[in-house]
């Protein structure tokens, strides 16, 4: 695929992941967009470039001074680790994948019920087991014909019972019902080989960083 193409992928899953995580509208910059997100956890913003090179990355890090800000590089780690700083810390790698939307629903397992709701143009899917405890959850930023499936979690004592792909059909169907007929999404890893399963075309690697507060001095007593 090419990198305009690449580009492209990457604006429309920017345009449905700020609406899932009530960030801040996406800024355009030369090199791609800057996100200001504000999250509870303290993470302060992103830039994101989907065709970086070393001197862009270079100056923008160079011109970053604001703890947990994140730099989201549609690459692979090794490529860009070298062009920064050691106080730009490397998170966990993503992948840039989609999947045509459609109204199909798998079935859950027995004991299992699955309730989805849309608030704010965040789609949502819980699935709780036989005694009421959350067993999966995940949740989409609906963006126009765009949807972007969020933080899909199973708790690990319901691991490896098809929650993850309840979840996701849910999510996709709900998705399709509301107008949209694109996923994009960025899964980690251990998420990749289930969306791949799930019909889900990965389109390229990203590497995530992290500006990390500056460690203190030593404290000299007299």
């Amino acid at each position: 695929m090419s990198q305009s193409n690449i580009t492209e992928l990457v604006r429309m899953w920017i345009s449905g992941w700020t609406v899932s995580r009530g960030a801040a509208d996406p800024v355009e910059q030369p090199w791609g967009w800057t996100i200001d997100v504000g999250a509870p956890t303290g993470e302060v913003g992103w830039h994101v470039l989907p065709e970086p090179t070393e001197e862009e990355v270079r100056k923008l890090a160079e011109a970053t001074t604001a703890p947990t800000t994140w730099l989201k590089l549609f690459a692979e780690d090794e490529t860009v680790r070298p062009w920064l700083g050691p106080r730009w810390r490397l998170d966990q790698p993503g992948f840039l994948m989609t999947a045509p939307l459609t109204p199909e629903k798998p079935e859950r397992p027995a004991g299992y019920t699955l309730t989805t709701w849309t608030r704010g143009g965040v789609l949502r899917a819980l699935v709780r087991s036989e005694d009421g405890h959350l067993a999966a959850r995940g949740q989409a930023g609906l963006a126009g014909a765009v949807a972007v499936p969020d933080q899909i979690v199973t708790a690990p004592e319901h691991r490896r019972r098809g929650l993850g792909s309840v979840v996701m059909g849910a999510l996709r169907s709900g998705a399709y019902e509301a107008g949209a007929r694109t996923g994009v999404l960025v899964g980690t890893a251990a998420g990749q080989g289930l969306y791949t399963a799930l019909g889900w075309t990965t389109h390229a690697p990203m590497a995530s960083l992290v500006l990390e507060a500056e460690s203190p001095g030593p404290s000299w007593l007299d």
